[in-house]
């Protein structure tokens, strides 16, 4: 009688490899819990290091824009209008720095067992997305010390959240799966992410933009996920150009299903680059 061999092969339809994403859901778990335990592990201020990081980078963008620069703040509160736009900008920005060391970091895990690969890098943008909702304390302080109170539009804050994992999912897969091969991107990704600080309207609103120039600007992606906090959270309407905010949506869709797309072609040769 013949003996039957069992290959196992990662993801050798696209069917198979996404039922095996939700059959592994315990080591997606499992990794993003361990991330976050040596995040904070050995540390004085532990978690608290979420809301340290950026309520003093808040500060920096306060004094220099607000202050020393007096650009305009429609209304709202400077350290609120600044923090509004921190909370997404700063989870996208761990989320791709994470990310992207994230197959390199667990290169001893990929070389020796089977799993679909996509769980590392997803449970490495989870973990700063806890980082992002555990931010989020300072905002609601910050309203609660001006007396702020957001209107019916915070109830699409949720479509806005979504929107920004998807621009960090995207980016993050492709940063991802090019480090793998090229170890330059760990020297390229730090510059991304301080460059496109102050591209992005963190420390100012979009509307000081002048108009024949804001889609253009939009080409940023994170530049509609920010006006679209703000939207929802301030109701600042003023810095919500429709026409860019569609264009950056569009970018983010391209972004994550490239990202996607280009991950699992690389997929299988991981194991042997890495």
């Amino acid at each position: 009688m013949k003996k039957r061999k069992l290959i196992i092969e990662a993801g050798r339809t696209e069917r198979v490899y996404w039922k095996d994403l939700w059959r592994y859901q315990e080591l997606f778990f499992f990794l993003a819990w361990r991330d976050f335990l040596v995040r904070y592990k050995q540390t004085v201020f532990g978690v608290a290091w979420a809301l340290v990081r950026p309520f003093l980078t808040m500060v920096v963008f306060v004094i220099v824009f607000g202050k020393l620069a007096k650009l305009p703040s429609g209304g709202v509160p400077y350290p609120i209008l600044v923090f509004a736009a921190m909370l997404p900008w700063q989870f996208f920005a761990n989320a791709l720095t994470e990310c992207s060391n994230s197959l390199v970091v667990n290169s001893s895990l990929i070389s020796k067992v089977y799993f679909p690969r996509l769980i590392i890098p997803t449970s490495a943008v989870m973990v700063s997305f806890v980082d992002f909702l555990i931010s989020g304390v300072i905002l609601v302080g910050l309203m609660g010390w001006y007396s702020f109170v957001p209107g019916w539009r915070v109830l699409t804050l949720p479509l806005f959240i979504l929107i920004a994992f998807a621009a960090a999912m995207g980016g993050g897969l492709w940063l991802a799966a090019l480090n793998v091969q090229y170890r330059d991107f760990r020297h390229v990704v730090p510059f991304i992410v301080q460059f496109g600080l102050y591209l992005s309207p963190v420390g100012f609103s979009s509307s000081i933009v002048p108009e024949q120039w804001r889609l253009l600007y939009s080409i940023n992606p994170m530049v509609g996920v920010i006006d679209g906090f703000r939207w929802a959270i301030l109701g600042d309407s003023t810095a919500f150009y429709w026409p860019g905010f569609a264009l950056s949506i569009g970018l983010v869709v391209l972004m994550l299903v490239g990202g996607i797309r280009y991950f699992r072609k690389m997929e299988g040769v991981f194991a042997d680059v890495i």
